[in-house]
């Protein structure tokens, strides 16, 4: 990974050798390097079909505790250089790129399966729209969330990969997409930065014999925004019980003030 950064920079980024090599570089290189699914990449993605990798990536990615996983499964994806053992925890991705790359993999298929979808989330001048960008979120989400929620093989996170999927339809246009998972955190965080805007996002999922979850995620949601420099979010709320409301029923928005007076907007779909 390192010698396929420095090569990218070095060889077709900055052939002078009197311009220093910054950080900027670097991280322009690792999105090159996604972007054109390199060969170690490639088989990144040929990893995360294989059903010993999938029983440990998925939860992570969903933020749920491992369960009953082998030992020998364990150290696995150990000596794969796929996951690593940190210091003050559990097991965790084992570098940033793979970070990045785990999620953004999983979001090809459904990606290829989404609709022609008009950017009415852009302003004249080619700004974000936070409103706009909502509303075209539900109207997408009530004509195609669920057929494409079986795009995917990760069933724990397909909410999580088709609404990533159609962030990444409108980052596409010149932004970025950030993501932020680990064990037993019971979420996904997500930042979305497009040109002067930037809108932090939780996703939390609403499972079998457990309480709604709005009330936690607004809490984790605020801890984010602090994080982010951020006084409003969203929070999507999955509702995956056996019971729940259909979707033209359950989909819905409501704006909640924190008593620290952060603006955060509750999605339940």
């Amino acid at each position: 990974m390192v010698n396929a950064l420095a090569k990218e920079v070095v060889e077709k980024m900055v052939r002078d050798r009197s311009i220093a090599i910054t950080k900027e570089h670097i991280l322009q290189a690792k999105e090159i390097l996604i972007a054109r699914q390199d060969t170690h990449l490639d088989s990144l993605a040929e990893r995360l079909r294989e059903p010993r990798i999938k029983a440990i990536i998925e939860p992570m990615l969903a933020g749920l505790e491992l369960g009953d996983i082998p030992n020998d499964d364990i150290q696995f994806v150990i000596d794969l250089g796929l996951c690593k053992m940190h210091p003050h925890g559990g097991l965790t991705i084992a570098n940033p790129i793979y970070r990045e790359v785990l999620p953004r993999v999983l979001t090809v298929t459904p990606m290829a399966s989404l609709p022609v979808i008009t950017p009415t989330w852009l302003t004249p001048e080619g700004e974000l729209d936070k409103t706009a960008l909502l509303e075209a979120f539900l109207k997408f989400w009530r004509q195609h969330g669920e057929p494409l929620l079986g795009s995917t093989g990760y069933h724990e996170i397909a909410p999580h990969i088709v609404l990533m999927a159609f962030l990444h339809r409108v980052v596409n246009d010149g932004g970025t997409l950030e993501r932020e998972y680990a064990i037993g955190s019971d979420r996904m965080d997500l930042c979305l930065r497009y040109k002067g805007v930037t809108l932090g996002i939780e996703l939390k999922v609403w499972r079998e014999k457990k309480r709604d979850p709005q009330a936690e995620g607004i809490e984790q949601l605020e801890s984010y925004l602090a994080r982010l420099g951020l006084n409003e979010g969203w929070l999507f709320v999955f509702d995956r019980r056996k019971n729940a409301l259909p979707m033209e029923e359950r989909l819905s928005t409501q704006v909640v003030v924190t008593e620290n007076q952060r603006t955060i907007t509750v999605i339940r779909a």
